[in-house]
């Protein structure tokens, strides 16, 4: 797993790793050599278990439609 800091972050990261390999859903991709990883917001942990489950499910819903995660949607869906 790749906590980034942002979204730059996240979209070099996927760029990177994702160069010569396979993208997946929920920030999933394997790379060029087979190796599986999912690139995340550092703040996705607190955006899901903030403790509110009127916060998680639609962060969950909005997570899963994605392919690489967008830190700005992911926090929409949380209200933030």
């Amino acid at each position: 797993m790749v906590n980034c800091i942002d979204q730059s972050e996240i979209d070099r990261f996927w760029s990177k790793l994702g160069d010569g390999g396979r993208e997946s859903q929920c920030g999933w991709l394997d790379d060029k050599y087979g190796v599986s990883w999912q690139v995340v917001p550092a703040q996705l942990r607190d955006l899901v278990l903030s403790g509110n489950s009127d916060t998680a499910e639609p962060v969950m819903n909005a997570l899963m439609k994605m392919v690489k995660l967008d830190l700005r949607v992911l926090q929409e869906a949380a209200g933030r």
